[in-house]
């Protein structure tokens, strides 16, 4: 069996990319760019008045009450979560599974990260008595949780949290005296946006829950042109300063680190986060399609004995292929780093192991990617990106036909 090189298999800089939209840029976002080639100063910190207003615009569309003052942009998720890391003290909470990169974050800055079960509704959000209960053993142990990280729609589990359970977390947090650090990068890659109710944590606490978004994520913009933006919850400027303004403190790290948007990006970044009609339609566009390939993907899976929950956002699929644990025995498969290896040099697409994730080693749970259905070249994505029914296309059934297949081989 063919094993990617040990060294792959640990470090951070092997870890899996986010699962790609494949869609072209716009020619409009592209425009704008183009025109402000010729800027040579980056953004300020944090982000100029214009991007930092079409932000705030964004959130006020989804119910939460912003202004510029209360966020901030950074160059990609990564960075910016650093910062709202380093702006706070104490110790972190994770949900298990949680997105690939969150626990690095924490690892930088020798912040200790405790992962807490989620309930079996859905991932991203932890089981709220499951919290309480690593809160006071963490005490207990002489920690000092302060930081709850989540995200409502999901990405590994691609599961979007009930709106009570959700509450129910938040308030067993802020009980607690835990900041909530709330990612919402896949929250409009809803497959099904009229039957699924995304509730935000901060409509709920509104004085304890930063959000986090990354573009690249609804898509707004391509992952190439790196912006993230996060926000704060309103402070009163009277009783702010410069030791209990987290969003001071972020600003602080983000300028020690030179995170600061790139000047030609910013204009594009702005422009989609007004969501004019060609962006909004085709970010819709691309969480329809690849809702109905993940549906078709969890179809395939579960045909050929493993387990999966039904994914309603994002461009991937949770897998749990414990039931079929004798047969990839009989491969040398025995954990999710084998199971990692013997997946993407089969399908030819990356496959991270759950360990990835923060899951159980012995656990053999995969992350599956929809990109891999869209086809080899521009012509097939563009095809199935423009398709009512992208599962019938030719190329799309002969993908998912390999991919239930190598599923079948494990049995």
């Amino acid at each position: 069996m063919h094993h990617t090189a040990p060294e792959g298999r640990g470090p951070v800089r092997y870890g899996p990319p986010a699962p790609d939209a494949g869609l072209p840029v716009l020619p409009g976002l592209a425009a704008l760019l183009a025109a402000a080639a010729g800027r040579t100063a980056p953004e300020p910190p944090g982000g100029g008045p214009v991007l930092r207003e079409a932000a705030a615009g964004y959130w006020w569309r989804r119910g939460l009450r912003t202004h510029a003052e209360d966020v901030v942009a950074a160059p990609g998720a990564p960075a910016l979560l650093l910062a709202l890391i380093a702006a706070h003290g104490g110790d972190l909470l994770l949900p298990r599974p949680c997105p690939a990169w969150w626990a690095p974050q924490a690892r930088l800055l020798g912040r200790p990260a405790y992962h807490v079960p989620t309930p079996a509704e859905c991932g991203g959000v932890p089981d709220p008595y499951a919290l309480l209960e690593t809160v006071r053993r963490v005490r207990a142990e002489g920690g000092d949780p302060r930081v709850l990280l989540l995200s409502v729609a999901d990405d590994p589990t691609a599961t979007v949290a009930p709106p009570e359970i959700v509450r129910e977390a938040c308030e067993a947090a802020v009980a607690e005296g835990l900041h909530v650090i709330s990612d919402e990068t896949w929250r409009d890659t809803l497959h099904h946006p009229h039957d699924t109710v995304l509730l935000s944590p901060a409509e709920m606490c509104p004085d304890d829950v930063t959000v986090l978004s990354d573009l690249g994520g609804a898509p707004l913009t391509p992952a190439a042109w790196p912006c993230a933006i996060a926000r704060f919850p309103p402070t009163d400027p009277s009783r702010a300063d410069r030791w209990t303004d987290r969003r001071a403190r972020a600003l602080d790290v983000l300028t020690a680190l030179g995170a600061v948007v790139p000047g030609p990006v910013a204009p594009a970044a702005a422009h989609a986060l007004d969501e004019p009609e060609d962006v909004t339609v085709m970010a819709r566009r691309a969480a329809t399609v690849h809702g109905r390939l993940a549906a078709a993907a969890h179809r395939t899976a579960l045909a050929a004995g493993a387990l999966s929950r039904p994914p309603q956002a994002g461009r991937h699929l949770y897998v749990d292929l414990g039931r079929l644990r004798s047969g990839l025995a009989a491969r040398g498969v025995t954990d999710s780093m084998e199971l990692e290896s013997h997946l993407t040099a089969r399908l030819g697409a990356p496959v991270p192991g759950g360990h990835r994730f923060g899951d159980e080693l012995g656990a053999l749970r995969v992350r599956f990617g929809t990109g891999m259905f869209l086809g080899g070249t521009e012509e097939e994505r563009a095809e199935t990106l423009g398709s009512p029914n992208p599962e019938e296309l030719p190329h799309v059934a002969r993908a998912l036909t390999d991919f239930g297949g190598a599923l079948e081989e494990l049995r």
